[in-house]
């Protein structure tokens, strides 16, 4: 079951609602209404430990080094 965000067009609220099923009715919570738009949802990713730099070798830009050393990597 999907969480989806939405904004009310007549009040300003934003919320979220859990729905059930697609044809499923939302109303806003703070006026009742039901002229609402469908926001873009975000997430956020948590990762246990801490944070890793590029393996040996790598740059910083993503590719390999073409002469080892030159940014600075050993």
């Amino acid at each position: 079951m999907p969480i989806y965000e939405y904004l009310c067009k007549d009040c300003g609220s934003k919320f979220e609602k859990l729905v059930r099923r697609a044809g499923d009715s939302v109303e806003c919570p703070s006026c009742g209404k039901s002229d609402l738009s469908q926001q873009l949802s975000t997430f956020a990713a948590h990762a246990n430990g801490k944070p890793q730099g590029a393996p040996k070798g790598m740059c910083p830009s993503g590719g390999m080094c073409p002469t080892p050393g030159a940014c600075g990597l050993n």
